[in-house]
């Protein structure tokens, strides 16, 4: 039987940045290492398992040591990202901190956390469920439907902008079905995507809305010299529903056991918040 709470679905990288960048550098564990980035996703976890209260969590990661298709395909994908020391040091660490609530994760080489909120999307609308999936990446408004509806962290976590398909259409003329080849169109300045020359979102929005799809906006002539490059940024821009997942029981949190992770990973203030719902 399904259950009539949804499958919260996090982008654990897109709010580990936020958390980095939101708490002081100076916080750090017992032991002196760097913990700002551990102690904002905690609170952050903690905080949307309250707001949503659903039947479980799955945090989603990035494997930056290890190149996706994407990279592959479109040399300049994400280039130039560089990331502090202090922040990649802590981001190995967050999964386990995700597992110590008996959440699961969901970190594979050559997949990125797009591609396991597709997936983990995707699943839970074949069974019948509905998914609730946290990012401040607005390429994931492809995800977008009937079960499927997207928060967008707007102060921390405790401000979240509820996107689903009318959402998408006021704020980019646009279905969600269509955010694939809206992205090609316009490119993708964030990700190097370069996209059609000339063609910002409004002139995008509009070709979409006059011939429903890039395939019909090639097949009607335009943009000839540009179609296979098109075609590779639209692929580079799909979140893969094929990407492996760990099982996804209801799972609530196991207070305790985060508390004692904490209390062992020298994060102090957190492990004391988690006793205290213990």
């Amino acid at each position: 039987m399904t259950s009539p709470r949804p499958l919260l679905v996090v982008d654990g990288d897109s709010l580990a940045h936020r958390a980095y960048h939101g708490l002081p550098k100076t916080t750090r564990d017992a032991d002196g290492r760097p913990a700002n980035m551990l102690v904002g996703i905690a609170n952050m976890l903690t905080t949307l398992w309250d707001t949503v209260g659903p039947r479980t969590l799955l945090t989603c990661w990035d494997t930056l040591t290890t190149p996706t298709y994407r990279h592959e395909t479109l040399s300049e994908y994400q280039s130039g990202r560089e990331f502090d020391r202090e922040l990649l040091e802590q981001l190995d660490r967050l999964p386990e901190l995700s597992e110590s609530f008996g959440w699961p994760a969901a970190k594979a080489a050559g997949y990125e956390a797009d591609d396991f909120l597709a997936a983990a999307s995707a699943g839970e609308s074949a069974r019948g469920g509905m998914t609730v999936v946290v990012t401040s990446d607005r390429d994931s408004f492809q995800l977008v439907g009937d079960s499927v509806s997207v928060l967008l962290p707007k102060r921390g976590v405790v401000e979240l902008e509820s996107v689903g398909p009318t959402e998408v259409v006021e704020r980019y003329g646009i279905e969600p079905s269509q955010v694939v080849d809206f992205i090609a169109l316009r490119g993708d300045p964030s990700d190097k995507i370069p996209g059609a020359r000339g063609i910002g979102p409004v002139k995008a929005a509009a070709l979409l809305a006059e011939h429903g799809s890039l395939d019909a906006i090639l097949a009607a002539g335009r943009f000839e010299s540009e179609a296979d490059a098109l075609r590779l940024y639209r692929e580079v821009a799909t979140m893969q529903v094929d990407a492996p997942l760990p099982p996804l029981p209801d799972a609530d949190p196991d207070w305790e056991n985060a508390a004692r992770w904490a209390r062992d990973t020298g994060l102090l203030g957190v492990a004391e918040r988690l006793e205290a719902r213990a």
